[in-house]
Parts: C-alpha cells; sequence; structure tokens
C-alpha cells in the first residue's frame, strides 16, 4: 500500500457533539483532528502498541486553532492531516485543514507533539525514532510558530476543578481533550451567546493526574480587546498545568 503522507477522514456531526446553541463544540473541533492524527500516524507505521513496546508515545504540547464557522447536525466535516516536520528541535509538527461538505473551510490549525519514554517521563530526541516522519516539504495551515505562552500574573480563579474518571486516558493522566472543556466552562452560557471563539492556542505544561485539582484562573487581555488569558494551577505546589490563549470575534 503506497504511504500517504498527507491523510483525509470525512464524518457527520452527532447531536452528542453540540453545544447549547447547536454548534459543533471547539473540543469536538479537537478531538475528530487528534483522531485523525492517530490513524494517519498508524498508516505510517507508529502504532499505539508496537510504539509503546518500544517505550515510545506521541504526547501533545501544543495546539492552535483558527476557527471560521461551527457545522450543525447531521453536516458533513471533512478533515485533511499531515506532518509538516520538526520545530525548535524537539517538537514533532502537525498541521490540520476542516471543512464543510461543500469544500467551505471551517477551521485550521496547527499541533506541536513531543516524543516521550513514558517509563521514565523523559523527552526523546526525533532521532530515537526508527522510522522517519514526513515533513511535506513545510506545507502549513498556520505559518506561525508555535511558541510560549506567558498568562500574566494574578489572574482571578473562576473555577477549580478535579481529575476523576472521566477525565483520565490510556496513559493515566487528564486527556488533552479535557483541557478545552475546562477553558469552555470557565465562562457562562451568557458569555459564549454574546461572542463567537476565534482562535485558540493551548500549551501543555504539566500533566494532570488522578484526583489532583487544578484551579482555571482567567482574565482579558489588557492589550488586546477581543483577548482573553487562561490558566490552570495545581493548587498543592502553584505549577502551571496548562496556558492558553483565546481570541473572540
Amino acid at each position: 500500500m503506497e504511504t500517504q503522507t498527507t491523510w483525509f477522514e470525512e464524518m457527520q456531526v452527532r447531536s452528542s457533539e453540540l453545544d447549547f446553541q447547536e454548534h459543533w463544540k471547539p473540543d469536538s473541533f479537537f478531538q475528530a483532528m487528534v483522531e485523525a492524527a492517530s490513524h494517519h500516524a498508524n498508516h505510517l507505521g507508529f502504532d499505539y502498541e508496537p510504539m509503546l513496546a518500544q517505550d515510545h508515545v506521541w504526547i501533545l504540547s501544543r495546539v492552535r486553532i483558527r476557527f471560521r464557522a461551527f457545522p450543525g447536525l447531521g453536516d458533513t466535516v471533512r478533515i485533511e492531516t499531515w506532518p509538516k516536520g520538526i520545530q525548535q528541535r524537539l517538537l514533532f509538527m502537525r498541521d490540520f485543514l476542516v471543512s464543510d461538505g461543500a469544500g467551505q473551510r471551517l477551521a485550521e490549525a496547527t499541533t506541536a507533539w513531543l516524543l516521550i519514554k513514558p517509563s521514565l517521563r523523559r523527552i526523546l530526541p526525533p532521532g530515537a525514532l526508527e522510522a522517519r516522519v514526513p515533513d511535506n516539504g513545510g506545507r502549513f495551515a498556520i505559518r506561525e510558530p508555535l511558541g510560549k505562552l506567558t498568562p500574566p500574573e494574578g489572574l482571578p480563579e473562576r473555577m477549580q476543578v478535579e481529575a476523576g474518571y472521566s477525565a483520565i486516558d490510556l496513559m493515566g493522566h487528564v486527556t488533552n481533550s479535557r483541557y478545552l472543556e475546562w477553558i469552555a466552562d470557565a465562562f457562562s452560557l451568557e458569555e459564549h451567546a454574546a461572542r463567537r471563539l476565534a482562535e485558540l492556542q493551548i500549551n501543555y505544561t504539566s500533566e494532570v493526574l488522578p484526583g489532583e485539582s487544578v484551579r482555571i484562573c482567567s482574565g482579558p487581555d489588557p492589550a488586546e480587546a477581543r483577548g482573553w488569558w487562561l490558566q490552570g494551577i495545581h493548587p498543592s505546589n502553584g505549577a502551571s498545568a496548562l496556558e492558553a490563549y483565546l481570541r473572540f470575534s
């Protein structure tokens, strides 16, 4: 079978993936993209089980999504995804284009992944892989690099969450999509109804383990009227679990 350096998937929006405004939720975009990326990784020879047998796993480090439109119930969603090389010597980059059934753009995204040795919770260099990940000649959906985020100090706490059963994935820590749910829950229904999310970046800074709590703190960006900062903080030690920046339209 010929290796596909770019991967395509189609799906229909289900009622369980909609919000109270009958729009595909941001975490639904995200989960569909991660699923497509996983299928492509399997196709390229990076299946989860064989990699785990080598003490290797992929961990999502950063993601940025730009939203153009939100589909509704039964709409067709088409996801195109491809690797685009290495950034900052350690980050495996992968981009996405999300379109509707008529080919109209719904979103574009870029993601950064780390290769981890799970037995030691240690980051591995790209050279630790036995096979090569295609880079697609630098083709991009979002050109800008995924850099660090620096939330301002003293953001007010909006809520506190706990990592229960439904938040934990097969790696034994909070699944990456749950962070998007926490971010969405930090805003009221009235706030969601009054504005539309246009862009979101999340940097996953430390894992959250079962039973741990996270303080979700957020506040407006004083330098950008439509911008909003958010940070998840471990109450036990004050360390950052996630950092995010949102832009609304």
